[in-house]
């Protein structure tokens, strides 16, 4: 099992419109097709951070999790261009994390 700590940069003053995207929208759409995403979140000292984090089973559940997600007509068509329009694609950091024996059961 490992965890992706995913974290984006909005473009300037648009954070608060991203999280309702990304709750309204982005959360509720990858779930729906089994993505596992445990926790959302504003950066407290940065107006446009945002972190979130998604659990995958193995590297082949990651695989066919992100086809199910991002080759879907949906995606491509609908909600990825209003990503595309909210984050500074260029600045988005994505954290592979294994947990170790002394972490808390996620």
């Amino acid at each position: 099992m490992f965890y992706e700590i995913r974290r984006y940069q909005t473009k300037p003053g648009r954070r608060d419109e991203w999280v309702e995207y990304m709750e309204g929208v982005v959360l509720p759409y990858q779930t729906s097709l089994g993505m596992d995403v445990l926790a959302s979140f504003v950066d407290e000292e940065d107006p446009d951070g945002y972190v979130w984090i998604r659990r995958f089973a193995d590297e082949d559940d990651r695989e066919k999790l992100y086809r199910a997600v991002y080759e879907n007509a949906r995606w491509q068509d609908e909600i990825g261009p209003v990503v595309y329009e909210l984050l500074e694609m260029d600045k988005i950091s994505v954290t592979r994390a294994v947990p170790t024996s002394s972490s808390w059961p996620l």
